[in-house]
């Protein structure tokens, strides 16, 4: 009996390591990110090139979690036309990532192919990434924590969720999936 109660507890102690480890690894990451601006990211994109946020700078810059087998998805053609009516003071910029449902299993070749065909995006595409969990991408874990941006805290509850910067790379808000990316929620911020 002690020694089932001694194994028990050595597992508990086992476990609590564990979870302390874990929270030490996430306090680390928030610390890195501490102090940063949008400015700071630079991300892979679909072709495996760089997109430097810091080249942004000036623009406002809509960043929105993509899927390609969403109900949402759609909103890609949304997106394209707002990129192109105010490209001279926007950038959006996609971000697949397969949190929801596995609403985006594709490779990121496949991704760029379905946009491109399905929807002729020409707006910059980010590499598949995670936005949610203990491996969520550095750029949303600093999109959804105000102690990092400085605004708000955001859960992103699905696909097509939308982050809005401004000209100097301070976020403006969020946007639930079913807002319209070309609707006046959004739109009213680049007129």
């Amino acid at each position: 009996m002690k020694k089932i109660f001694l194994m028990l507890l050595s597992f508990v102690a086992f476990l609590q390591s564990c979870t302390n480890q874990k929270s030490e690894i996430s306090k680390a990451k928030t610390n890195e990110l501490m102090g940063k601006t949008i400015y700071d990211f630079k991300v892979e994109s679909l072709d495996g090139k760089e997109i430097n946020f810091a080249d942004f700078k000036g623009k406002k810059i809509l960043i929105v979690n993509t899927a390609s087998e969403c109900g949402f998805t759609p909103q890609y053609a949304d997106l394209e036309k707002v990129y192109e009516q105010y490209k001279d003071k926007l950038v959006v910029i996609g971000f697949p990532a397969n949190n929801f449902g596995g609403q985006e299993p594709g490779t990121n070749t496949e991704i760029g192919a379905f946009c491109q065909k399905n929807y002729g995006v020409t707006f910059p595409m980010a590499a598949k990434v995670s936005v949610k969990g203990d491996d969520t991408a550095p750029i949303f874990k600093f999109l959804t924590e105000k102690e990092l941006n400085g605004v708000k805290n955001t859960s992103i509850l699905w696909n097509f969720t939308k982050f809005l910067v401004d000209e100097n790379g301070k976020l403006i808000d969020t946007f639930v999936s079913t807002t319209n990316p070309n609707g006046e929620a959004i739109t009213k911020y680049l007129k």
